[in-house]
């Protein structure tokens, strides 16, 4: 792991890291699962934790035994209507989703001048970090449309790297899903990972929640 003194910037996923908008999402698959005849699990939404709208389509169905049911403009059509859900019930958040302490660590990057990025594969980054009053905080976001690949592929948090002109050992990537942190350890940044350390056991540190992420932790458990 690198040193602490090395470290320029931070780069974020939002769902489930920034914000609770992870409960709002899976709603929205758990609506369409229903619909489409498979049982919902929470297994199943941890595994769509972090991974993109058709892919998190595509093991929906593949959990039904239904991956081969739909031609591609169906599934189109199916990931269309999840977020058009979640679109709905994002009207509900405010800043008081801010997961707890990440409005101070955010700020504090900033006081420290630290450079910030996000990383999200949610093309709906811009109306959430808006509607919690952070958009000023992340003028530098990965454009989810670009991309090739989804987590755990390495190129988001490459990408993330990237437009804050920094290498990727000069950053720390912030994650609460598996597929997250084996994304940023491949781009060979330092990882972060917020929850069940068993879950997470990849990261490079692990924080239990939010709360214990502050740039004094970071520094101890880069000591």
């Amino acid at each position: 792991m690198v040193k602490f003194e090395q470290i320029k910037g931070f780069v974020f996923d939002l769902d489930g890291v920034i914000a609770s908008t992870s409960i709002y999402h899976a709603k929205a698959w758990h609506q369409l699962a229903d619909e489409l005849g498979v049982t919902w699990t929470d297994e199943l939404g941890d595994q769509l934790k972090g991974v993109s709208r058709m892919d998190s389509l595509e093991l929906i169905l593949k959990a039904g035994g239904k991956e081969n049911d739909y031609t591609q403009e169906e599934k189109v059509k199916y990931a269309t209507k999840k977020n058009e859900n979640y679109v709905n019930l994002l009207s509900n958040l405010t800043d008081d989703d801010i997961l707890p302490g990440m409005k101070d660590f955010i700020e504090d990057l900033a006081a420290h001048n630290y450079l910030i990025s996000l990383a999200s594969a949610s093309k709906n980054a811009p109306k959430v970090l808006e509607a919690l009053n952070l958009d000023k905080y992340f003028k530098e976001r990965v454009d989810p449309a670009t991309l090739k690949h989804g987590k755990p592929d390495p190129e988001i948090y490459v990408r993330g790297a990237e437009i804050l002109n920094l290498k990727p050992e000069e950053c720390i990537g912030v994650e609460d899903a598996a597929a997250g942190v084996q994304s940023i350890n491949a781009a060979n940044e330092t990882s972060i990972g917020i929850g069940d350390p068993e879950v997470l056991k990849a990261a490079d540190i692990n924080f239990n929640d939010t709360s214990e992420v502050t740039l004094e932790n970071i520094k101890k458990a880069m000591a």
